[in-house]
């Protein structure tokens, strides 16, 4: 039997790119919104969260910039670069187009 998270386990960091072209964001932040988005039936693991972060700013698709403290707890925020919205348009057309696969393959056939 297929595991949600089994699918979708490749798009993690398409997940935080998709954030991230709306507004600057933090951790926290991101993993609540797509929690929200997912009416609680998808969570990323912090591990997994902060792992992404490194990798993504590592390859130059993110930036990362300590927020004001004033406004409360001091937060890593990040924000998408232009090679980073370059990665998430590109991801988006192969999952549109593995999406348009799947939906044929599995389509009823009555």
């Amino acid at each position: 039997m297929l595991v949600m998270s089994d699918i979708i386990r490749g798009y993690t960091d398409t997940f935080i790119l998709a954030q991230l072209l709306h507004h600057d964001s933090y951790g926290y932040e991101i993993n609540k919104s797509i929690n929200d988005m997912t009416s609680g039936r998808f969570e990323l693991k912090e591990a997994t969260l902060y792992t992404t972060f490194r990798r993504l700013e590592q390859g130059g698709y993110i930036i990362s910039y300590w927020g004001d403290e004033a406004t409360g707890a001091r937060r890593r925020y990040y924000a998408i670069t232009e090679l980073g919205k370059q990665l998430y348009y590109e991801n988006l057309t192969d999952w549109n187009d593995a999406k348009s696969m799947i939906d044929k393959i599995l389509e009823d056939r009555q």
